[in-house]
């Protein structure tokens, strides 16, 4: 059974758009925000985290509202084209709003495109499994994520090349731009993937039981000799409850550090680095790209020293390059050196964390165990960037780095109490 690499590349079209989407959003709304409307860190950061509240609330009610759908498109498609029409419409009137500096209708349009990504956010990512058999979403998972690293890449191009210098330069080129991309994508995405006929010739080609859940295995400890929980579900182990609860602590240190990072870089590297224009965007291109590069490197080494200690070194490539990054008082070149090692770490924790989680339970119970994982990130990129924005606002700029370091540490101390969920080194010979 081989992966359909093309098929796969089509249905990555939606999360491209998407994570075009967050890119420009993460770093531009912040500067209109401050610089358009004289908002505050800590407003700007309340209003930065509403994104991570919305997707607390809609994605899973949307997500299981698309897998009862059933229409002659399919059951996923029609929330992407309608979410993405919206979307694209809503945000055309974003740099209108900021141009004519009118804060109810930005605020407005904001929230309203804030809805509509939300509308098929869940069904976008839902698409590949629903069109992927079981024993090729791993391989499938990987092509998806770097669709969406490409589409963050194209935005970081975009800023690099359209925002101009000033305070309040004109982002209706940028908006343009990454509009084009999401309908472009969505409309590439609607000639090649027929969604309906397609999970029925998948089905057909592989058998109902290659898209169904793999009979369960043996897991490292034995889950049978453990009372059962309220509902039937078994309990964990104390010890490997005690490793869940510490990783899920990681997972909330070490995104509250990053999302720290890359929601408030553009605002820092103007105010603390003087850097102008969307000059900004070329150290976090440097570290998306080599994240792109890493990802697949890191799943081999990790398949030889094991997860926890891949996500340990990534955790202290990161420590270092915040505590290197907190010392430059201007901008230069070796800082994109520190950004490339930023996104090789990130590689390295994303690659391995969620498997890790995961691997603490039974294949029974991988649903309620990923929707921890997304608890524990989203809830983390919702305080942060209240937060630090307090920080960078009531104390300095300079607090930044500082704060990403304080956060990192914890993620390490956390993570070395970890003892389950890890893979063993691959022999030599496998």
């Amino acid at each position: 059974m081989k992966l359909n690499y093309r098929r796969t590349f089509f249905i990555g079209l939606a999360f491209m758009s998407i994570s075009a989407f967050w890119q420009m959003y993460d770093n531009i709304i912040p500067l209109i925000l401050q610089n358009s409307f004289h908002l505050g860190e800590t407003l700007t950061g309340a209003i930065m985290a509403s994104d991570n509240v919305l997707a607390v609330v809609l994605l899973p009610a949307l997500g299981a509202l698309s897998d009862r759908a059933d229409t002659r498109w399919g059951k996923r498609t029609p929330f992407i084209v309608v979410g993405t029409i919206l979307a694209v419409l809503f945000m055309t009137l974003i740099p209108v709003a900021d141009n004519s500096r009118n804060l109810p209708l930005f605020m407005v349009s904001l929230g309203s495109v804030l809805l509509s990504m939300g509308l098929y956010r869940s069904p976008a990512v839902a698409l590949m499994p629903d069109l992927t058999p079981k024993p090729l979403r791993s391989q499938a998972n990987a092509v998806i994520n770097l669709m969406g690293a490409i589409g963050g890449v194209y935005s970081l191009i975009l800023i690099s090349l359209l925002v101009g210098e000033g305070d309040t330069p004109d982002y209706t080129g940028l908006f343009a731009g990454v509009a084009f991309l999401m309908v472009a994508a969505v409309v590439l995405l609607l000639l090649t993937v027929r969604e309906k006929k397609l999970a029925a010739q998948i089905r057909q080609e592989y058998g109902e039981g290659a898209m169904e859940p793999e009979p369960e295995e043996p897991k490292a400890f034995d889950l049978s000799k453990n009372k059962k929980a309220a509902g039937g579900q078994e309990k964990l182990p104390a010890d490997v409850r005690r490793s869940l609860i510490f990783i899920l602590l990681s997972i909330f240190f070490w995104f509250t550090a990053y999302n720290a990072v890359t929601t408030a870089f553009s605002r820092y590297a103007r105010t603390v680095w003087n850097i102008e224009g969307g000059g900004f965007a070329n150290c976090l291109m440097v570290a998306t790209v080599a994240a792109i590069v890493s990802y697949i490197p890191i799943g081999h080494i990790s398949g030889r020293i094991g997860r926890k200690k891949s996500i340990l070194i990534g955790l202290g490539l990161m420590l270092g390059c915040y505590l290197g990054a907190a010392f430059f008082s201007s901008y230069h070149p070796i800082i994109n050196v520190g950004f490339a090692l930023i996104g090789v770490g990130w590689a390295a924790i994303s690659v391995n964390s969620l498997p890790m989680v995961v691997e603490m339970c039974s294949l029974g119970d991988v649903g309620k165990y990923t929707g921890l994982y997304y608890t524990f990130s989203m809830a983390a990129q919702i305080f942060t960037p209240v937060f630090s924005g307090f920080l960078l606002q009531h104390v300095s700029y300079r607090t930044l780095f500082p704060y990403a370091c304080v956060f990192s540490i914890l993620a390490i101390l956390t993570m070395s109490q970890v003892r389950h969920g890890d893979n063993r080194p691959a022999p030599e010979k496998a």
